[in-house]
C-alpha cells in the first residue's frame, strides 16, 4: 500500500501558489489586520506572517511602518463623505461638513487618529480630499495662496481633535474610575478657584467645562474659516482681502 505523502514532505510546486505581492493588496491586508487588532499591531513583521511572505518583501512596494500606516490612512480616507463639496448651499457650513466627516471616521480608529498626527499620506482618496477642501474654499473668495496653507489648518484641527478624544477614550476605557476621578478632579479645580487670585477663572468655571465635543468641534471650524477669510499670509502681504464671490 503507498503512503500519502504529508502536507510537511510536499514540494513547493505541489503547494497552492501564493498570490502575486502588489502594493494595493499589502495595504488592503493592512486595513484588515488593523480593524481585526488594531493599529498598533500592523508592523512589517506582523503584516509579512499575514501574508506568508518575508518582511524584507513588503519592503520593495512600502519603506516602512510609517509608510504603511500613511497608507492605510489614504485607503480609509475613501469613506469621507466628499458630496457637500458638490451640493447647494452655505459653502461655509459644506466645508465644516466635509472636515467633519474626516474627524468622524478618525473618531472610529483611535490608534489611526494618533498616528494621523505624523503620518503623510499621498494616495488618491488624500487627493481627493484636499481638491474638495480647496474647491470650497475657492467658492467662498479665499486667494488660492492662503487656501493652499489654510487646508493644513482645517485638517490639523481635525486631526488634533480626534487625536486627544482618542487618548482620553482609551484612559477611560482603561480605568474608567480613575479617567471619571480626573475629570472630576478639573472640574472642581475650575469651578471652585479663588476668586481673588483666579478672577476670570472664577468666573468662567461653568463655561470652561461647557459645550459638547460635537459643538466644540463645529465651533472650531467656525473659527478657523473666518481667520482665514480675513488673514493673509506673511509671505504675501498683497493678499489682503478674500476675491468677490
Amino acid at each position: 500500500m503507498t503512503a500519502t505523502p504529508s502536507p510537511a514532505s510536499r514540494s513547493r510546486r505541489e503547494r497552492p501558489a501564493k498570490p502575486a505581492l502588489t502594493r494595493g493588496g499589502i495595504v488592503a491586508a493592512a486595513v484588515a489586520l488593523m480593524r481585526a487588532e488594531g493599529l498598533e499591531r500592523v508592523t512589517m513583521r506582523r503584516l509579512a506572517q499575514e501574508l506568508d511572505t518575508g518582511a524584507a518583501s513588503l519592503y520593495v512596494y512600502v519603506r516602512n511602518t510609517a509608510e504603511l500606516h500613511a497608507a492605510i490612512l489614504d485607503e480609509l480616507l475613501g469613506a469621507v463623505e466628499l458630496g457637500p463639496a458638490r451640493a447647494a448651499g452655505d459653502w461655509r457650513e459644506r466645508l465644516a461638513a466635509v472636515l467633519t466627516s474626516y474627524t468622524e471616521l478618525l473618531f472610529e480608529h483611535p490608534g489611526l487618529a494618533r498616528s494621523a498626527l505624523v503620518a503623510r499620506p499621498s494616495g488618491e482618496c488624500y487627493l481627493e480630499l484636499l481638491e474638495a477642501l480647496l474647491a470650497l474654499l475657492d467658492e467662498g473668495g479665499v486667494p488660492p495662496e492662503r487656501a493652499a496653507w489654510a487646508v493644513d489648518l482645517l485638517l490639523q484641527h481635525a486631526t488634533a481633535t480626534a487625536a486627544e478624544q482618542a487618548t482620553r477614550d482609551q484612559a477611560a476605557t482603561a480605568d474608567a474610575a480613575d479617567a471619571r476621578a480626573e475629570q472630576d478632579a478639573l472640574a472642581a479645580a475650575l469651578t471652585g478657584a479663588d476668586g481673588t487670585r483666579h478672577p476670570r477663572i472664577a468666573a468662567l468655571g461653568a463655561e470652561l467645562l461647557a459645550g459638547s465635543g460635537e459643538h466644540r468641534l463645529a465651533w472650531g471650524f467656525q473659527v478657523l474659516i473666518s481667520g482665514i477669510l480675513c488673514t493673509p499670509r506673511p509671505d504675501r502681504p498683497e493678499d489682503t482681502h478674500p476675491r468677490s464671490t
